[in-house]
């Protein structure tokens, strides 16, 4: 590209100073022709009054060398003849002398200037004024060399700043071109410094926010493939206490085998996606839902998902109660009556349930209690996991997803991911049963355009056993 830019600088640099030169040249050489033939009739016109005042050879002679020291002027008198020497041919001579008329003609080796004078008696003498060819080009080329030298100057300095821009666009276009390969043989982390063109540069901006983008949505994937084979654990674990009730049975021992191994293919699928390749920030929340940058939860004009918090943990808590009742768990619910609509779809927030619950069962002994509860703030919606187990002893590594111990550590983070996909927060501490009471704070999603007020209820309380 560089040699394609020079050589186009080149060609159109040269055409210019050529286009300029060729007349420039033949102007100079007519004003120096003109500019001699000017002074060639200039001196023969100081001669003629001294003509006209005497015929005397010595005095014209003397006079003529006074005007031209080069002997190039010469007066041809009637009887006399030529005072010098002649250069003007008989004929040009002749039709001057007869015809009266001055005659300024181009001659080999110059050019001529014939002028009469009629003295008096009618006769008719004629002065001649030859200038030499090197007269009429004197310093034509130097001029020409001048005017070379510069045109020469000007295209080598048109095609030196033409290969600067070319070499800087060149290299702009090289590490775009390098980053473009590196990010196809897998390397995301690939980024170029936008440089060059404006052009370039808006190139590579794109191409950086391409590159951010997909680290973005393949993070986005294996979230979603994670937390999805995270959720497959819920009616796995139910698979798993009722293989346990057929213990004895014939069947039991298959029922089993397969629910370990359907277990240790989802536990390889977690890892799997949690696996190096999945790098760069999270720009979604939980199944494609925004983060609390992204939008604002609960503001006017919200048209996003709805869900009712409360509806949908009495019928996930329905689910598990009968898997708690087989393993002689206590349940106790506490869920509030009213409005609990947060921007999230029903299944995001059953996610959470699922996943809070069946850390119950997977990490507390079987007859240990818990408590699922729904509480409404003025601006919040709280759901409340508790059990009398023995606790989260680290509670910020709980959080971060993946370190817990002994788990995939996908279950706290899908809480997390989802209140705060609304604006909230999730806390661990320890609660009145004795283990962990885990808090997960949704912000109210806007109020319905119906304009009816809400009406507050009292809370209904149950206990299940």
């Amino acid at each position: 590209m560089r040699r394609s830019l020079a050589g186009v600088a080149l060609a159109v640099t040269s055409m210019v100073a050529l286009s300029f030169l060729v007349p420039l040249a033949a102007l100079v050489m007519s004003l120096v022709k003109e500019q001699g033939v000017t002074a060639a009739q200039q001196r023969g016109a100081a001669l003629a009054p001294v003509l006209a005042l005497t015929t005397d050879p010595d005095a014209l002679r003397e006079s003529a060398a006074g005007l031209d020291s080069a002997d190039h002027l010469v007066v041809h008198l009637p009887r006399t003849g030529a005072l010098g020497r002649s250069k003007a041919p008989a004929a040009l001579l002749a039709r001057a002398q007869r015809g009266r008329e001055s005659i300024s003609q181009e001659v080999p080796d110059g050019w001529i200037c014939l002028q009469p004078v009629v003295l008096p008696g009618d006769e008719v003498a004629v002065i001649e004024n030859f200038v030499p060819e090197a007269e009429l080009t004197r310093g034509v080329a130097e001029s020409w060399a001048v005017m070379s030298f510069l045109a020469v100057g000007l295209i080598a300095g048109s095609v030196l700043v033409a290969d600067r821009l070319g070499a800087k666009v060149v290299r702009s276009s090289k590490r775009l071109a390098q980053a473009s390969r590196a990010l196809g043989l897998g390397d995301l982390d690939a980024r170029v410094e936008p440089m060059g063109p404006p052009e370039l540069r808006d190139a590579g901006i794109a191409f950086n926010a391409m590159a951010q983008r997909m680290n973005e949505l393949l993070a986005v994937e294996r979230e979603l493939v994670a937390d999805l084979s995270h959720r497959l654990r819920t009616p796995l674990t139910a698979l798993h206490l009722a293989s346990e009730r057929m213990a004895g049975t014939p069947e039991s021992a298959r029922v089993e085998a397969a629910v370990r191994e359907l277990e240790s293919e989802l536990r390889a699928i977690i890892a799997a996606a949690r696996s190096p390749l999945a790098v760069g920030p999270m720009g979604q929340g939980l199944l494609g839902t925004e983060p609390s940058g992204g939008r604002r939860a609960g503001g006017a004009g919200d048209t996003g998902p709805r869900s009712e918090v409360a509806e949908v943990v009495r019928r996930r808590t329905a689910f598990w109660a009968v898997l708690a009742e087989q393993q002689d768990r206590s349940v106790r619910l506490d869920i509030t009556r009213e409005s609990s609509s947060v921007g999230l779809s029903d299944d995001d927030v059953a996610a959470v349930v699922d996943a809070l619950v069946g850390n119950v069962f997977r990490h507390t002994s079987e007859g240990t209690a818990f408590g699922v509860g729904v509480v409404r703030t003025p601006q919040t919606v709280e759901l409340v996991v508790e059990d009398g187990g023995p606790g989260i002893l680290e509670p910020d590594r709980a959080l971060a997803r993946g370190s817990s111990t002994g788990s995939t550590g996908l279950g706290l983070d899908i809480a997390r991911r989802a209140a705060t996909a609304t604006g909230g927060t999730v806390r661990v501490t320890r609660g009145p049963l004795g283990g962990a009471h885990i808090t997960v704070t949704f912000a109210l999603a806007a109020r319905a355009p119906s304009g009816h007020r809400t009406r507050r209820t009292r809370v209904a309380r149950r206990r299940t056993r």
